[in-house]
């Protein structure tokens, strides 16, 4: 009997550790192939994290994760793209503040890379990093942004 994935919101790691997971993944085609932008707004613990993580890894290419799933006869593996993850909950924005947080985020993953991106505008610097991993990779780039209301709601009360 598979375990249950309680709290596992990593692709990988439900993949990885042979935990229960029912195939969504038809669904998770439909979605990917369907549009340009989307945004997904649920209640909290329904699974969108694990959504995003999926994206991630369907988007980065990483067909031994998805094998016996729906998509693995469904899905162009041999075409990847760029992946600019921003995940509110980890970026340390009570310490460093949203915007520098943001910066900082964003300045790892222009290091990570190795991309020439000098901007100082936050905006700015989003931008010419969505730019230049285009230019670099030669595909679009995909943007996931997950618990987005994060600083929001730690702020609510304050």
């Amino acid at each position: 009997m598979k375990k249950l994935p309680i709290g596992i919101q990593d692709f990988a790691e439900l993949r990885k550790g042979g935990y229960l997971y029912v195939d969504k993944t038809r669904y998770v085609h439909e979605l990917a192939t369907s549009g340009k932008y989307f945004f997904l707004s649920r209640p909290r613990r329904f699974g969108k994290s694990l959504l995003v993580s999926t994206l991630r890894e369907l988007f980065q290419g990483n067909q031994p994760l998805f094998q016996g799933l729906w998509i693995e006869n469904h899905w162009d593996w041999q075409q990847t793209h760029p992946i600019i993850h921003i995940p509110f909950s980890s970026l340390g924005f009570k310490d460093l503040g949203l915007e520098r947080a943001l910066h900082e985020h964003l300045d790892d993953l222009i290091a990570a890379f190795d991309l020439p991106v000098r901007e100082e505008s936050l905006a700015l610097k989003f931008r010419e990093l969505i730019r230049r991993l285009h230019q670099s990779a030669g595909n679009r780039v995909v943007v996931l942004i997950d618990e987005y209301d994060k600083p929001i709601i730690d702020y609510l009360g304050e």
